[in-house]
């Protein structure tokens, strides 16, 4: 499936597509084997670096191989302040990729507002995650927007996806 073809709407910006929250937000989602092209990006105090080269690199590899799902999704596992894998849902073979299959059960939390709180929605997510009568093992952030779409937008959203046991 080409970009076009999916449910992503970027006609907006030319960029990114505006969130549709009500599709990402206090959701639990099963997966099994859930394919994703896995990727790395460099980062320096949790700042990315190639963030944009990486993505391009992806979205190109995933467009010429037509392996976008219905609702494209990426996500960081931010788990070390140099870099964080990068993990790309594709649906098909993506030829040359590096591609890892992600299983378990996710809650999700949509989060909107400057970057320099994560801090405060990891411990938001972890409040969120114990209410629900759950622990938590791992986290990955979906930053929906780059951050220039974030401004012509007018909102920054970022959903936190929690693997739960």
């Amino acid at each position: 499936m080409k970009l076009a073809e999916t449910k992503y709407d970027n006609a907006e910006t030319g960029c990114c597509a505006r969130l549709d929250v009500a599709l990402w937000d206090r959701k639990e989602l099963s997966w099994q084997d859930k394919p994703f092209l896995k990727d790395r990006v460099r980062a320096f105090l949790h700042i990315p670096l190639n963030f944009g080269a990486v993505m391009t690199r992806d979205h190109e590899a995933i467009e010429g191989a037509g392996a976008y799902p219905e609702h494209p999704l990426w996500l960081s596992d931010e788990a070390s302040p140099w870099g964080s894998d990068l993990f790309v849902a594709i649906d098909g073979d993506v030829p040359g990729a590096s591609v890892e299959k992600l299983s378990g059960t996710f809650l999700t939390r949509v989060f909107e507002g400057p970057y320099r709180h994560a801090g405060r929605w990891m411990r938001e997510m972890d409040e969120y995650v114990r209410a629900q009568g759950r622990q938590a093992k791992k986290t990955f952030f979906f930053y929906a927007t780059c951050p220039k779409c974030a401004k012509r937008l007018g909102q920054n959203h970022v959903v936190l996806f929690t693997q739960v046991e």
